[in-house]
């Protein structure tokens, strides 16, 4: 199927609205269009939003580069960077996406095509297994290029699948491995936890982490590719759903809860021109560790921290005024703090542009330390400034009514007391119940303090 080139908000909606999946929350199977769905609805608009940036003329040329194969306008997050240029314009376009939702979608488009380009780079390599390979990754990120395509990603496996690998049979496998060779393609069973986005995108991408063997034969486990996440005898499960309809009461989960899903494969067929390595379990290290994942994966991540810094550095300074505790002592040193983490980000992202190098494949490759660094260092300050979101809050962070209070008859009474110095008391009420979000409720945290970390 061909698609135009980077896609519109409309597109993607209509996109993922043409799918078929076999979806299941909260023991139903998901019928009807997924985008009016509750607990995706939020979140594919939102994400519909960031594609119709890349098409406005203001963002246009900073978001996107012409195709090597077409001419045609593609997203910028698919470059592999050639020079340091290369690499900040990268970073730059990462920034306007991340800047848009405030650091809070962990897997953005731009995460996934990063991943993809970072494979791409080191498709070389698979030509010692079998050129073959290599064809198929370089088409296949051509194609998600030019396509403009949606990824989301499977490489975690169940708890079970680690003692069960070789004892599984072809019935009963855990383990994701493959259980029929076709010449159509390979039959592969298994599952996945955690496909974030699963059921948001157009393909996902398959890298589980084979079982070691110890063997020269063939290792059944030890495959990668990518397939339309439709196809028979694929099934997505959900997680409980953060999402809410209303953005008032819930300004944060009603825009960016990503569902996890589990992703089950039961003996699906996998074109041979989809599977980028089989059978030799060496490739799936090589692959990441020469293809620069951390680096590049890194760089993304970390411009996606800054983003989220900024946002609580904001958030921090909007409740100390409302509180009005902003000459405290304590609060200078909150903030200060903030300011301290948010520099800190940005220096080692600094770094690891300027330490970058060209690698042997001829790739402009950031400088990996600085952007561990980073990472490390983010869940600790998260959690730091969800301590000080609590603190600062106070009382008002429980005591914060829903908005339909301020629809009926009891509005003149919340008027009246809610108010603050000088806000309106549904001004007041709207800036803790964001604060509840990031400090106390399910979205700040869990799935965003586990997100802090990837």
């Amino acid at each position: 199927m061909y698609f135009l080139p980077i896609k519109n908000g409309k597109e993607y909606i209509e996109r993922i609205d043409h799918q078929k999946i076999n979806l299941w929350y909260n023991g139903q199977r998901v019928t009807g269009l997924l985008s009016e769905h509750p607990a995706f609805r939020g979140l594919i608009h939102t994400q519909a939003d960031l594609y119709d940036m890349q098409c406005d003329e203001q963002y246009a040329h900073l978001m996107t580069y012409k195709s090597p194969l077409t001419g045609d306008p593609v997203g910028l997050s698919f470059l592999p960077p050639m020079n340091k240029e290369d690499l900040l314009r990268r970073g730059q376009m990462i920034d306007l996406w991340s800047k848009r939702h405030h650091g809070f979608l962990g897997r953005s488009p731009d995460y996934m095509n990063t991943v993809l380009m970072s494979l791409y780079t080191a498709a070389a390599i698979l030509e010692e297994d079998n050129p073959k390979y290599a064809n198929n990754l370089r088409s296949y990120y051509d194609y998600c290029r030019d396509n403009d395509i949606t990824l989301s990603h499977a490489f975690v496996q169940p708890f079970a699948s680690k003692w069960s690998a070789e004892a599984d049979s072809v019935e009963t496998t855990i383990a994701c491995k493959v259980v029929e060779i076709t010449n159509a393609g390979l039959i592969v069973s298994g599952a996945f936890v955690m496909a974030t986005q699963g059921a948001t995108c157009e393909e996902i991408l398959v890298l589980p982490t084979p079982n070691v063997t110890f063997s020269e034969d063939i290792n059944p486990t030890a495959i990668a590719f990518a397939v339309p996440n439709d196809l028979d005898g694929m099934t997505f499960i959900c997680r409980d759903s953060y999402a809410h309809n209303s953005s008032f009461d819930y300004p944060l989960s009603s825009r960016f809860d990503e569902m996890d899903t589990m992703v089950i494969f039961d003996k699906v067929l996998i074109p041979h021109n989809r599977v980028f390595y089989y059978g030799n379990e060496d490739m799936a290290n090589r692959l990441f560790t020469e293809g620069n994942f951390l680096a590049y994966a890194g760089h993304q991540v970390v411009s996606r921290y800054i983003a989220k810094m900024e946002f609580f550095l904001g958030l921090i300074q909007s409740l100390a005024e409302e509180q009005n505790a902003s000459v405290e002592m304590s609060t200078i040193d909150q903030i200060s703090r903030i300011m301290m983490f948010l520099e800190n980000l940005k220096a080692l992202r600094l770094a690891s542009e300027t330490e970058g190098a060209t690698n042997h494949m001829g790739y402009f490759t950031p400088a990996t330390s600085p952007l561990l660094a980073a990472c490390l260092q983010f869940p600790d300050f998260h959690r730091e400034i969800t301590n000080m979101i609590q603190m600062m809050s106070s009382s008002s962070l429980i005591m914060s009514p829903s908005g339909a209070n301020f629809e009926s008859d009891i509005k003149p009474y919340m008027e009246n007391y809610l108010k603050g110095i000088f806000t309106t008391a549904e001004e007041r009420v709207a800036l803790f119940r964001l604060a509840w979000e990031l400090g106390a409720g399910a979205f700040g945290g869990d799935r965003t303090s586990m997100n802090s970390s990837s």
